[in-house]
């Protein structure tokens, strides 16, 4: 009796399978009838998997054919921070590093560095940016952002041997960062290479050079300036026709003349007076001026950690090869001029730095503009022996 009952349901089982199997086939046959149907189905399955494991895109289809990739092509490209300390210790940075401080702040620790050493060149650029490395010997060399290595704030960073061949007595006085393009004074695009290089020595001679003439630079190194016996190379800045120059002493006088006043040279001229100095004057700073930046500031810090803005158009244009204006009263309070900027709207912060490398950062506007005879404010309040290095402004 059991036997029947099971072999009955057994049969049944069978019997419902069969139909579900029989019920399937006509469906897919109906299916396979009706191509709207089919493209209906596949819309309802694809919606199903979007909801299941739908995400953002990971990556990004460019219309093109494949090509070589370099090393550039493989580095982000961002804003990075280039320092560099007197006895050669080079690092990039995220700019972020560095917080704000009210003015006359003691400031924070920038470098572990060595006794005696101090930080000379600080600038922000693109990690794809060709530097330009300019030394007292009148020589540049040339390397990309991204090869220096990246640290932090307290770190010393590499050599500057590592990635530039210097002589034993040679030592980097400035490095320009040449962009891709930059803007022109007339809101257009124009490419560096076809601009002109600016160089100033310690002595006052000034130097106009194609920027032509330094796309392809040596390893070893090229030469950018002729000296004259005892001078060094302190300054080179790019400058477009119809440009200004200022130039800065560390005892206070300025120039302003037009860039047209100096003819363009070869790399191995030795060049024409800039500014004609007194007996122990050096030159501290020399600068661009655009044709609309008249609303804009001169900016100078002195040794003491003492600074000001003062308005450009307190300086006249003169010729070339005199002895200036007075653009800051130097004292014993305030010492004498360490560094000068001209800074413009686009310009928000000051970032000062001593030589025992402590860093402050500012607003500018924090910073009084004042008159030329004036001695100015305290930026920075020194530790006693420490005196100012360098200054930037972002």
């Amino acid at each position: 009796m059991k036997l029947q009952k099971l072999a009955g349901l057994e049969r049944e089982k069978v019997l419902n399978e069969l139909k579900e199997v029989q019920a399937f086939i006509k469906e897919m046959k109906e299916l396979l009838a009706s191509p709207a149907r089919i493209l209906k189905v596949i819309k309802t399955e694809l919606e199903d998997i979007k909801k299941k494991y739908g995400d953002e895109r990971r990556t990004k289809v460019i219309k093109g054919g494949v090509k070589i990739l370099s090393i550039e092509d493989l580095v982000a490209e961002e804003e990075n921070t280039l320092v560099l300390t007197s006895g050669g210790y080079i690092k990039r940075t995220n700019p972020d590093e560095y917080k704000r401080q009210k003015r006359g702040g003691v400031g924070v620790i920038d470098l572990d560095t060595k006794e005696e050493d101090f930080v000379t060149n600080f600038l922000t650029a693109s990690t794809h940016a060709d530097l330009l490395f300019f030394t007292d010997k009148g020589k540049v060399y040339q390397i990309k952002m991204y090869d220096i290595p990246e640290g932090k704030r307290a770190t010393r960073g590499k050599s500057v041997l590592n990635f530039i061949s210097l002589s034993d007595d040679e030592k980097v006085t400035s490095i320009l960062a040449m962009p891709k393009s930059v803007p022109t004074s007339s809101g257009q695009v124009a490419s560096t290479r076809e601009g002109s290089l600016f160089m100033v020595t310690e002595n006052g001679t000034a130097k106009k050079v194609s920027v032509k003439s330094f796309q392809d630079v040596r390893s070893s190194g090229i030469i950018a300036i002729k000296l004259s016996s005892g001078d060094k190379l302190i300054s080179a800045e790019l400058v477009e026709k119809g440009d200004d120059i200022s130039i800065v002493t560390k005892k206070g006088q300025s120039i302003r003349f037009k860039e047209s006043a100096i003819r363009e040279m070869g790399r191995s001229a030795g060049g024409v007076r800039g500014i004609k100095l007194d007996k122990g004057d050096i030159v501290v700073g020399a600068h661009h001026i655009k044709p609309d930046w008249e609303s804009g500031h001169l900016l100078v810090i002195s040794a003491n950690g003492y600074g000001k803005r003062t308005s450009l158009s307190e300086y006249k244009v003169q010729g070339r090869g005199g002895s200036g204006i007075l653009t800051s009263k130097v004292t014993s309070k305030t010492g004498q001029v360490i560094a000068s900027q001209v800074v413009t709207d686009q310009e928000e912060e000051v970032i000062a730095i001593s030589k025992k490398s402590q860093v402050v950062r500012v607003g500018l506007k924090e910073i009084p503009a004042l008159g030329r005879q004036t001695q100015g404010v305290r930026i920075m309040k020194l530790r006693e022996g420490d005196s100012i290095a360098s200054l930037i402004c972002l």
